[in-house]
C-alpha cells in the first residue's frame, strides 16, 4: 500500500510529530505509514484523513498485491 501522507501533511504545513499528537499514535507510526511499512487500522485511517481534510481513499493507494 502506498500513502499520499506526506504529501497532504505538507499542505498542511504540519510535521510528522504534529499529526502523530493528532491523531494520538507516536511519530514513528506516521514514518511507517508513509512508508508503506504499517497497514493502518479504519479508526487511524479515518483519524488521519479527517485531519488531512481528505478521504481515506485520496491518502491511502491499494494495489491489487494488498488483497492478496
Amino acid at each position: 500500500m502506498k500513502t499520499r501522507i506526506k504529501e497532504f501533511r505538507a499542505r498542511h504545513d504540519l510535521t510528522q510529530e504534529a499529526l502523530a499528537k493528532m491523531v494520538g499514535v507516536r511519530r514513528e507510526t506516521i514514518v511507517f505509514l508513509e512508508k508503506g511499512k504499517y497497514n493502518p487500522s479504519l479508526k487511524l485511517a479515518y483519524r488521519i484523513s479527517r485531519c488531512l481534510d481528505a478521504t481515506i481513499d485520496e491518502l491511502f493507494l491499494f494495489e491489487d498485491s494488498d488483497f492478496e
